[in-house]
C-alpha cells in the first residue's frame, strides 16, 4: 500500500460528480490486509465483475473487428445486451446503497461529505456506483483529512491497493466525464453566440 504525497495526488484529474456512495470503516485486521475487498452483496459483485470483464476484453474485440466485421458486430450487439442487464442490476444496487451525492473524484482518491467524522489515517471500504454507466467499484481508502462543514464532515481520502484495472476504469470514466463537460460547455457557448 502506497501513500501518495501531495504532489502525486495533484497529478490526477479531478472531477465534480454525483454518485452512489457507501462508506464503511475497516477493522484493524481488514486494514492491515492487502487482499481485494469483497462485498457481501452478490448483485454488487456481479456489477463490478461485469465492468471489469468488459474492460479486460475490449482489446480482443478490437482485434476481432480487424479480422471479421460480422463477428465483431454480433459481439457488439451481445455487449449492448449485457450493458442493459448491468443497468438493471445497478438500479437494484442503487436502492440498497443509498441516494446519489456530490463528490470530487480522481484516480487517486475521493472527497465527499458524510455525517460521521473519520480521523486522518482511518482505513475505509468505499463502495461506489458511477453513473450513468452503472460502474460498481469497491475500493480501499485512507482518510487524508476531515473538516466540519455545514453540519457534516468533508472527508478526503486516497485509494489504497487499487488494482490496475480499477485505476484504468476510473481514468476512463473521468476522461468521459471531462469530455462530456467540455461538449456541454461548447454547446452552451454556441447557443449563447446564436442569441
Amino acid at each position: 500500500m502506497s501513500t501518495l504525497d501531495e504532489a502525486d495526488r495533484r497529478e490526477y484529474y479531478r472531477i465534480d460528480d454525483v454518485i452512489a456512495l457507501e462508506i464503511t470503516p475497516l477493522s484493524a485486521p481488514q486494514a492491515a490486509s492487502t487482499e481485494v475487498l469483497q462485498d457481501a452483496s452478490p448483485l454488487f459483485n456481479l456489477l463490478s465483475e461485469l465492468h471489469l470483464s468488459e474492460f479486460e476484453s475490449q482489446h480482443l474485440l478490437r482485434q476481432i473487428s480487424e479480422r471479421d466485421r460480422t463477428l465483431s458486430s454480433y459481439l457488439k450487439t451481445l455487449n449492448k445486451r449485457v450493458d442493459l442487464l448491468s443497468q438493471v442490476v445497478a438500479q437494484t444496487v442503487l436502492g440498497k446503497i443509498g441516494e446519489l451525492q456530490p463528490v470530487k473524484l480522481s484516480e487517486g482518491g475521493i472527497e465527499f461529505e458524510h455525517a460521521n467524522a473519520y480521523s486522518p489515517g482511518t482505513h475505509l471500504s468505499i463502495k461506489l456506483v458511477l453513473m450513468p454507466q452503472a460502474l460498481g467499484l469497491l475500493l480501499r481508502a485512507k482518510v487524508t483529512h476531515c473538516t466540519p462543514r455545514n453540519g457534516q464532515f468533508e472527508i478526503g481520502t486516497e485509494f489504497e491497493a487499487i488494482t490496475d484495472a480499477q485505476r484504468q476504469l476510473l481514468a476512463r470514466y473521468i476522461l468521459q466525464k471531462q469530455a462530456q463537460a467540455r461538449r456541454l460547455a461548447r454547446e452552451k457557448n454556441e447557443a449563447a453566440e446564436e442569441e
